[in-house]
């Protein structure tokens, strides 16, 4: 534990941080697995409306520097090839 005021007080706005930071990067997670069931399913119209939903969670996320915008922009590109294969294999 933190002897030093500045440290506890440290300690106490990264935990609010954390949470903050938690809700974005957990909406985005729950974004991809949403997209990637969909486009596992074959549910294209569905899939393609997930995906843009994943897209704008990556992109917040990624604004907000909670991930890193070349985490952002690779999940987002693995997502849209994935989407791709499905609507070019129908």
């Amino acid at each position: 534990m933190a002897n030093k005021q500045s440290a506890i007080k440290r300690l106490r706005s990264a935990k609010r941080r954390r949470q903050h930071n938690q809700i974005y990067r957990g909406r985005a997670r729950t974004a991809v697995k949403k997209a990637r069931l969909l486009i596992d399913k074959g549910h294209i119209k569905d899939a393609r409306e997930a995906v843009h939903v994943a897209v704008s969670a990556l992109d917040k996320a990624a604004e907000k520097g909670i991930i890193h915008k070349n985490n952002a922009a690779r999940r987002k590109s693995r997502l849209m090839r994935q989407l791709n294969q499905i609507e070019h294999a129908f």
